[in-house]
Order: C-alpha cells, then sequence, then structure tokens
C-alpha cells in the first residue's frame, strides 16, 4: 500500500469538476513545458507540418498533466501536509486518489499512443519515458529518499524541448541535448530556492529536500555552484549555431542577472529562519526574500531564455555572431 492510499481509502469524496482534474494536471508546470517543447521544436532545423506540430504539443501537454496528476496521487499525504499543497484537489477531497491515478494512467496512454501516430516512434517513447521517470523514479523513488532527488530527478522536466525537437526531425542531435541540459542545470538552483523559504513544510512532511537534509548553508553554497554551471553552460547554443545573435545577448543579460542573485542567496542567512507561516507560495520572512527573488526570477529567465530561439527561429531574427557557430 502506497503512502497516500494510506489516507483515501475508504474516504468519501465529492463530485469533482473539470476544474478540479485540471489542478490535478499542474498547469502551472504544464504551461512551462508546453513553451519549452514549443521552442525545441520551432528551433530545430526542418519545416514541420502545422497540424503534426500542433498535436505533438499537445501529446506533451497531456503527457506532462498526467505525471502530474500520478505525482499528486502518490503524494496526496504530503501535500495535505505542506501548506502550500493543502489546496490541491486531493488534499481538499474533492478527487479520491483511486480516481487521480486512474485520470493519470489514461492521459499518459492516451498521449504517448497519439504522439506516435502524429509524429513518430522515438518521439512517443522520450514522453512515455519522461512520464515513467516523473511518477515513478522520481516521484515514488527518490522524492522521499535523497537530497539528491531534484538533481536526479530534474531530468523529467528537462525532455520536453528534446521531445519536441525530436518530433519533428525524428532524431536526437547535440542541439536536442544542449536544450536538455540546459532545464536540467537549471532545475536544481530554482527548486532550491523554493526549498530554503518553505523548508519548514518540507521538513513537516519528512521531504529530505537539500536544506532539510544538508543545512541552507550548505544549499546556498550549492545554489550559488549551480548557477554558475548553468550561466556558462546557457552560452552552449551560441557555440553550436543554434542561438544567434538575439539568443546571446538574452543569455548574457539574464545570465548575469541570475548569478547576482545566487550571490545573494548565498550571502544571505535565507533558509535558517525557517519558512513563512502563510500557505501562499511567495510568502516569506525578511531573512529569506533572496531565496524567493531568485525562485520567482528563475522562471522568468528560462521562459525569456528559449523565447529568444522562438524569436530567432520563427520570426526571422536569428543573425549569427561573427567567429562562433
Amino acid at each position: 500500500m502506497t503512502p497516500s492510499d494510506n489516507r483515501a481509502e475508504g474516504e468519501a469524496v465529492s463530485t469533482a469538476s473539470p476544474r478540479d482534474y485540471f489542478d490535478l494536471m499542474k498547469p502551472r508546470v504544464m504551461t512551462l513545458v508546453v513553451f519549452t517543447a514549443f521552442a525545441g521544436l520551432i528551433a530545430a532545423p526542418v519545416d514541420a507540418d502545422p497540424f503534426l506540430a500542433v498535436m505533438s504539443i499537445l501529446c506533451l501537454a497531456v503527457g506532462a498533466g498526467a505525471a502530474g496528476a500520478l505525482n499528486m496521487a502518490y503524494d496526496a499525504d504530503i501535500d495535505a501536509t505542506m501548506q502550500r499543497t493543502r489546496k490541491r484537489p486531493i488534499p481538499r477531497g474533492v478527487v479520491s486518489v483511486a480516481n487521480a491515478y486512474g485520470f493519470g494512467v489514461v492521459a499518459a496512454i492516451l498521449s504517448v499512443l497519439l504522439m506516435a501516430l502524429a509524429s513518430n516512434y522515438l518521439a512517443a517513447g522520450l514522453l512515455a519515458f519522461s512520464i515513467f521517470f516523473y511518477a515513478v523514479i522520481y516521484t515514488m523513488i527518490l522524492k522521499r529518499s535523497t537530497p539528491q532527488n531534484i538533481v536526479i530527478g530534474g531530468a523529467a522536466g528537462a525532455f520536453p524541448p528534446m521531445i519536441g525537437w525530436v518530433a519533428v526531425t525524428g532524431e536526437i542531435s547535440l542541439d536536442a541535448v544542449i536544450l536538455f541540459m540546459i532545464i536540467f542545470l537549471w532545475t536544481p538552483p530554482h527548486s532550491w530556492a523554493l526549498a530554503l523559504y518553505k523548508s519548514g513544510d518540507y521538513a513537516a512532511a519528512n521531504v529530505p529536500m537539500m536544506p532539510v537534509a544538508k543545512g541552507a548553508k550548505s544549499t546556498r553554497l550549492q545554489i550559488l555552484l549551480y548557477s554558475i554551471v548553468l550561466v556558462v553552460f546557457a552560452g552552449a547554443p551560441v557555440l553550436t549555431g543554434l542561438g544567434g545573435a538575439v539568443y546571446g545577448a538574452t543569455s548574457l543579460g539574464g545570465g548575469a542577472l541570475f548569478l547576482l542573485l545566487a550571490w545573494r542567496i548565498f550571502r544571505s542567512r535565507a533558509g535558517e529562519a525557517g519558512s513563512a507561516e502563510e500557505g501562499a507560495l511567495y510568502a516569506v520572512r525578511a531573512g529569506d526574500k533572496a531565496a524567493r527573488d531568485l525562485f520567482a526570477y528563475s522562471i522568468g529567465y528560462l521562459t525569456v531564455l528559449f523565447a529568444a530561439l522562438i524569436i530567432e527561429h520563427a520570426f526571422g531574427a536569428y543573425v549569427a555572431i561573427p567567429g562562433v557557430g
């Protein structure tokens, strides 16, 4: 019996609305997944059939939502404990764990089968693996067992641009791997910044996030180190020719601010004062403001970085940097 089954077995659940099932799919996360996948699809060096491209992005969205639903089903006990997740559909009692599992499994199967029909088997295989990785490897194995959960598990969220690329090219190239690695390296500083100012939540739920397992000071140092590697690696698309002048300027300027905020966290006492009393995502104590600022900025940083690729490849704004690529 899973931890979440202990809570929900025999529990009466009211009739859920379509919005409740939509919320199961983690729409905020799904939005970022769709956007980065679209960037990978657009940046690929082929002319994709518009209808098949749209269908591929739809499959990615549904697949990401399926993984989110399976995550919420298994983590129902954690979500009920943590302040920032108590209002999710299962803790509120509007969706049962069994129904969440059923919804997630059906959505996952449909998304993979449709991806195979709309694009190619490699893209469908990658989508299936990404759902499995998030729902099983990260959620069921890593999350509750190791402070490296988000480092290894971050691979699941890094697949979308690669899948978007493969959906229209049928192959995995160096540029596709680079897009994967950018998100993979972005995930630890982004997630640990949140964990710093919500460490009390994670401690209460017995989730060994880095601040809980290794302490705030160690986490602040690792955020800085990962941020340095991320910002340097984010320049790789310029070297391969995938990114032009617009991307290069965005990467340089956005990366400089990312490092500044990471340095502010390193010099702060973020995470040592405990988490905020309020349940709101951005509610913080004064000492944790540096962590909140990086968390909020990191979302915009990744969005703008991938938006630069879309602008260059979809709107003819690509200008090669002389002597590079």
